[in-house]
């Protein structure tokens, strides 16, 4: 049962990103955080990849591993972030920008999500 979410997890969030690569590496229950898990994956994003307008309903925080990422989410303002920098994306947010940076080297981040247990980490923005 577990795999088969995870391959409709995959296929979920890759139709939202355009030039991304979604690897899972982890879905954990959360003991004493009823109905709660955490998810981790890493996304890699070709040169000048991003992904479509999306929310998580979840409490999401990047790290990026290698080359450059642009973020911003609905009323805040686009950063760019390096390897080692952090972002933060709370339950209500809308991610409105989501991408490399870079339009010659790839770029790749790992996310850690606190979601309802068997919630899609990814939806379309509305």
């Amino acid at each position: 049962m577990r795999s088969a979410l995870v391959a409709i997890w995959v296929l979920t969030t890759v139709a939202a990103a355009q030039d991304a690569k979604v690897t899972p590496i982890l879905t954990k229950e959360l003991t004493g955080l009823a109905g709660k898990e955490a998810l981790m994956v890493t996304v890699e994003y070709a040169p000048g990849g991003s992904s479509a307008e999306h929310r998580h309903n979840a409490h999401i925080f990047v790290y990026v591993l290698e080359g450059s990422i642009a973020m911003q989410v609905k009323g805040g303002q686009e950063v760019t972030l390096g390897p080692g920098q952090t972002f933060y994306e709370g339950p209500d947010d809308v991610h409105t920008i989501s991408r490399n940076a870079s339009t010659t080297k790839p770029a790749k981040f790992l996310v850690f999500f606190v979601k309802e247990k068997g919630a899609p980490p990814t939806v379309p923005a509305k």
